[in-house]
């Protein structure tokens, strides 16, 4: 029988099938059902540093100011204490998830400054998350702010957090850092666990009725899963890191591929949301049978082993397969030309 077992942030999980932050998360009879079709550990739906910020910002003005020029109002405030805060409710639901789950639980953090993450980290880390993912969501629109100081963001918050939690961190970041290998070193020099390529960061809209701009979420494609591979292979034994890869995994044939470039997990979401939950089992299967008609006795084995590093062509990775493809394609015969 084939050995599924694999290791992300120091954590030994029993197969590299992980779903991302999600809707399913929020829930422990959805999440318990993630558990029994295979999922190997669970990452939380994001604690958002903006909803955070939002939520104390409504509080003061509900709590403390409605009486300002009617002081007769301090005999209608409600008592603050007792009103549970958005970031009460995610601690309280990390918790539910501990007591009722027996895998891994990974909580996230969405946001872009230290702010309250230190505090956030502490206070995930007494409630049993096993790990934390942060997840920085940062555009550098401002012309003056140079790719060093971007880079110097994540490393500050991490090092931040670091200082005060025990539990591994993985860094999930964008891919469009200039030299992502590099970073991935400052990463992991700055504390990090693991590192999740990539971030998709959801892009704005423009409606041409009223000319507004708007958000608009897309769900990924499986278009998206070569980007992540290719990086991953890049990767793989360049750094002591755990590597996960997110973001247009739907089909067997690219987590496989994905394992053979050096990922130690794959996370799993749009697939879930568009297949439901029972779609995680099937891959589960697949992948498994497909291990078992090559001959592989376990994940360790396959891991990497078409990494850059273990390619028997490393330079199919780069620039030259580039210009390898472009010169080889030619048009369908039914385009007129």
């Amino acid at each position: 029988m084939v050995d599924l077992t694999t290791t992300y942030l120091g954590l030994t999980l029993k197969n590299p099938l992980v779903p991302s932050a999600s809707p399913f998360s929020k829930d422990l009879n959805s999440a318990k059902r993630l558990e029994d079709v295979g999922a190997s550990a669970l990452v939380m739906y994001s604690l958002f540093e903006e909803k955070i910020n939002a939520e104390q910002q409504h509080m003061e003005r509900f709590f403390y100011q409605q009486s300002l020029g009617h002081g007769e109002s301090d005999s209608f405030h409600p008592i603050h204490h007792e009103v549970q805060t958005y970031r009460e409710r995610y601690l309280e639901n990390v918790q539910k998830l501990k007591a009722g789950l027996s895998i891994p639980i990974i909580a996230s953090l969405n946001g872009d400054s230290l702010g309250g993450w230190v505090d956030c980290g502490k206070e995930l880390q007494q409630a049993g998350a096993d790990a934390l993912e942060l997840n920085i969501y940062h555009l550098a629109a401002n012309g003056d702010e140079n790719s060093e100081t971007v880079e110097a963001r994540y490393l500050d918050i991490l090092r931040e957090l670091k200082a005060h939690v025990q539990i591994p961190i993985a860094m999930k970041i964008s891919s469009q850092f200039s030299s992502p290998i590099h970073f991935a070193k400052q990463l992991e020099a700055a504390g990090a666990s693991g590192i999740n390529l990539f971030n998709r960061f959801y892009q704005s809209d423009i409606d041409l009725e009223t000319l507004e701009v708007v958000p608009k979420l897309e769900l990924s494609t499986p278009q998206e899963a070569l980007l992540r591979i290719r990086w991953t292979a890049l990767l793989y034994g360049r750094t002591n890191l755990s590597l996960a890869v997110t973001g247009g995994f739907h089909q067997t044939p690219d987590i496989i591929k994905a394992l053979l470039a050096g990922a130690d997990v794959v996370q799993l979401c749009s697939v879930l949301l568009k297949d439901g939950v029972g779609r995680l089992s099937e891959i589960l299967t697949e992948l498994e049978q497909w291990l078992d008609l090559h001959e592989y006795v376990s994940i360790e084995q396959l891991e990497g082993s078409v990494s850059h590093k273990n390619a028997i062509d490393p330079s199919a990775y780069e620039r030259a397969n580039y210009v390898q493809v472009l010169d080889n394609y030619s048009c369908p015969t039914s385009i007129l030309r």
